[in-house]
């Protein structure tokens, strides 16, 4: 069979257009459009949140009531292999050694911790035993356990990496009052009290600082380690009345305002030919200064020097029994007998890391919120954004005055 080459051109001439196609026509329309979307917006709660002071003078300054409380940091270590030991300095953040400059006496101190491989499970001390050891955690997690007010049970916290227990048996011995049991395989550095008391016949520097140690202690103070004001209440008749002041700390710190700032650039012939819907620069401003928002509220996190997660102090910083916080945690670090006490919570991605449950809809600052505890729970709209996942900010609202 022959092919004619006319039949095939006449099978591929397509037809001729009858009307002007969509793809001309759209030349000539106006699209509908948007503004310029950006992904990295937040809802920002935080900055919603926290109280706003205005700092004329460029430097914010905490001023305190002298307190006699000092330490209470984290203790560091070196490791080689299975070897682990206590970097002699850090033995500073642990109040009864606070005040000692002699960094030979520390070294010395740093060497009679003797190391210790428990097991999950392990009773560490027993509450009513003979109390005689300092422990420092290496590494692991260790939970104390208490009397309650009618005898029940009690929990007191979880030590975890850094911390350390038992500080009062080293100068006044007596017994336990908690019972500590290791909750995973943990790594740990003990000092018997007998070793203590012998390096401290050695050292001087050691004796002058367990003098102080025990004058700060027996001074007036209350419950959270500051000097006392003398008080009288609830008496009859005339009797001498005491005569008091409240001191005040001589260097309280001060921080120096942060500046966030950059230098937007836009093109004369960008603003002049391309303004129309919308004006150019109010876009890139309006993304700009979005973008500025969102690194304000990361310092306000993040920032080494001013940032909550850094100046938090380590005795209130607690540990979750196990992985990320849940609900049974919570009920532990409240303070029950404040109820201001509001909770920021950054939630983690999973179910389990989310104490409130469910997620508020993305971008709103809801009127209702779920609470825990009689505790608003406020979820961040992207989780992880600022706060590593699993973590939780317990804050409280408000300035003291």
């Amino acid at each position: 069979m022959s092919i004619d080459q006319a039949d095939i051109g006449v099978e591929e001439q397509q037809p001729a257009a009858q009307s002007l196609s969509t793809q001309a026509a759209r030349n000539l329309a106006t699209t509908t459009k948007t503004v310029p979307q950006m992904q990295g917006i937040t809802s920002r709660w935080l900055l919603r949140m926290l109280p706003w002071v205005n700092v004329s003078g460029g430097t914010y300054r905490v001023n305190r009531r002298l307190t006699y409380a000092v330490g209470g940091g984290q203790v560091a270590f070196a490791q080689a292999g299975n070897d682990v030991a206590v970097a002699p300095p850090s033995l500073r953040e642990i109040p009864l050694f606070a005040g000692v400059d002699d960094d030979a006496a520390l070294a010395a101190l740093a060497g009679r911790f003797a190391p210790q491989q428990v097991r999950a499970g392990t009773v560490i001390a027993d509450r009513g035993q003979p109390a005689d050891q300092l422990y420092l955690v290496a590494h692991g997690r260790v939970e104390r356990h208490g009397a309650g007010h009618f005898d029940e049970g009690t929990d007191l916290g979880v030590v975890a990496d850094g911390g350390y227990f038992g500080t009062d048996t080293l100068v006044a011995g007596g017994d336990w009052k908690y019972t500590a049991v290791a909750a995973t395989a943990c790594t740990l550095l003990a000092l018997s009290r007998v070793q203590f008391q012998a390096l401290l016949e050695q050292s001087p520097a050691l004796q002058e600082q367990v003098r102080l140690f025990g004058e700060a202690a027996a001074r007036p103070q209350n419950a959270r380690g500051e000097s006392d004001i003398a008080i009288t209440s609830g008496h009859s008749g005339e009797m001498m009345l005491p005569s008091t002041f409240a001191d005040y700390e001589l260097a309280p710190r001060e921080y120096e305002l942060s500046v966030a700032q950059t230098v937007l650039r836009v093109h004369s012939r960008v603003a002049d030919l391309y303004n129309d819907p919308m004006n150019q620069v109010q876009q890139q401003l309006r993304l700009t200064v979005e973008a500025l928002r969102e690194r304000q509220e990361n310092e306000m996190v993040n920032n080494p020097e001013f940032g909550l997660l850094h100046n938090a102090a380590f005795a209130q910083r607690i540990q979750t029994h196990s992985g990320p916080p849940t609900r049974s945690d919570l009920p532990v670090q409240q303070d029950s007998s404040d109820r201001r006490a509001h909770l920021l919570h950054h939630c983690d991605a999973h179910r389990r890391g989310r104490p409130g449950g469910g997620r508020p809809e993305p971008g709103r600052h809801p009127r209702r919120v779920r609470a825990w505890s009689e505790r608003p729970v406020h979820g961040h709209q992207r989780p992880g954004h600022h706060v590593l996942p699993g973590q939780c900010l317990l804050l409280r609202r408000g300035s003291s005055p």
